[in-house]
């Protein structure tokens, strides 16, 4: 599973990683991208999900309607991150375009 997540996260970061202000990093060990320096995406160390950035509008949104769940590391939920599954894979780019977005301050 972690092959997969990886090379599918890195797959779709390449258009991002392409712009400007896009950069690799990591957050909390997890790799990450980041918009001017605020990050906005990355992929589960396990590779079973893309982790978003994303309004908390829109986090309830998509785990609400059963295309993400939240994200909480250690129990404690971010309100401003969902994990989208692996298995929801062809949904990644649309994810990561959306917390592009956000990361660049657009509500």
């Amino acid at each position: 599973m972690a092959e997969e997540g990886h090379d599918r996260f890195w797959q779709l970061a390449e258009d991002f990683l392409a712009r400007p202000g896009c950069t690799k990093s990591t957050m909390m060990g997890y790799p990450c991208l980041r918009r001017d320096g605020t990050f906005f995406a990355c992929v589960h160390r396990d590779g079973s999900a893309l982790i978003v950035k994303m309004s908390r509008a829109d986090v309830k949104r998509v785990v609400d309607a059963g295309d993400a769940q939240p994200f909480a590391p250690n129990g404690r939920v971010f309100r401003e991150w969902a994990a989208i599954p692996l298995d929801l894979s062809p949904s990644w780019a649309e994810r990561m375009q959306e917390a592009w977005v956000f990361a660049g301050g657009a509500t």
